[in-house]
């Protein structure tokens, strides 16, 4: 008898249901977000489960590693790719549980990528790094506000940088108006130092990474950028295609045709994020530095909005990316532009 198990995970507590071919229900329960209690729960069926799957929600780490060690063969699904039929008339945690259970037995699991443990941590602490970054970048954008409000001055982002905290006095008469740009700055200062020593952390690491020296050979790709596309890429063989590479990294238009007319978008969310902006990055710094990609983009500018020409190039990246990594060869502009 072969079993199918699927787990729906919640914030602090997952249902488990065990089915069989016939879809009968051979165990289900609801139990807490404890290892020892899902793994003594599923002991049982260990030897006959063809898989358990898990969803790809926030917390799943803890729950799909534990379960991996322990031997079991798990899947984890993919949320974005998967819809219930709609037209069902009532649906719970149980029936979502026995739901993922049926999708594996059927062989229609969407499947996401377990990202290996011992890189995923580093992959997380750079993702860390943009969220400070994005924080740095709303207070220097807050004080350019506080100065244009109570000086009438438009200050640059890099004008801000070089702000003199002791000159605050002389700028602004109100200790209250003082106070808040005193905040911004040390908040900045604090921001800064922080994502310095994520940054040092990172490069240490992808030093070695023959992906990682790879990619910054290609133009508009630098420290920062490699790091994140060699990351958020894992390992290269795990994409079949290259234009299976292209739209994980959200470089490929999405659409719903039906006979020959356009009836929509598809699924526009389907890929990973850090990489689209990684690419169109590299694509904004590529059309700027590069005379060849400069050309490349200018022509697809002439003949459509500035995005959709950036997004191009950044497909343009993504393919080329895709066959270095694949062959291990250094980029070659005449390949990725002939």
């Amino acid at each position: 008898m072969r079993l199918y198990c699927g787990i729906d995970l919640h914030s602090n507590n997952s249902v488990v249901s065990v089915i069989d071919d016939e879809d009968r229900i051979h165990f289900e329960k609801r139990l807490a977000n404890d290892l020892a209690v899902i793994e003594a729960a599923l002991l049982p069926y260990r030897e006959t489960l063809v898989g358990v799957v898990v969803e790809s929600t926030y917390n799943w780490y803890w729950l799909v590693d534990g379960l991996q060690a322990s031997g079991f063969d798990v899947r984890l699904a993919n949320t974005v790719a998967m819809k219930q039929y709609s037209g069902l008339k009532y649906t719970d945690d149980q029936t979502d549980a026995r739901f993922l259970g049926q999708l594996l037995r059927l062989g229609i699991l969407p499947e996401g990528y377990i990202y290996p443990k011992a890189e995923r941590g580093v992959r997380d602490l750079l993702r860390r790094r943009l969220l400070l970054v994005g924080q740095r970048t709303a207070q220097n954008l807050s004080l350019q506000s506080l100065f244009a409000r109570h000086r009438g001055e438009r200050m640059k982002a890099a004008d801000v940088k070089r702000l003199d905290t002791s000159r605050f006095s002389e700028l602004f008469s109100d200790d209250a108006v003082k106070l808040a740009a005193s905040t911004a700055v040390a908040v900045m200062d604090s921001l800064s130092r922080h994502i310095d020593e994520l940054e040092r952390y990172v490069r240490g690491h992808c030093r070695d990474m023959a992906y990682y020296r790879l990619l910054t050979s290609v133009p508009g790709i630098g420290v920062i950028l490699g790091q994140t596309i060699a990351l958020e890429t894992g390992t290269i063989e795990r994409f079949p295609k290259v234009g299976n590479y292209a739209s994980y990294a959200r470089c490929v238009k999405t659409e719903k045709l039906s006979n020959a007319k356009r009836k929509g978008q598809g699924n526009a969310k389907n890929g990973n994020r850090y990489l689209a902006m990684a690419f169109m990055e590299a694509a904004h710094y590529a059309a700027i530095w590069n005379p060849t990609m400069k050309r490349f983009y200018q022509r697809k500018r002439a003949k459509s909005p500035v995005m959709v020409a950036k997004k191009a190039l950044a497909n343009k990246i993504a393919r080329a990316v895709y066959h270095m990594l694949k062959h291990q060869q250094p980029f070659d502009i005449t390949r990725a532009f002939s």
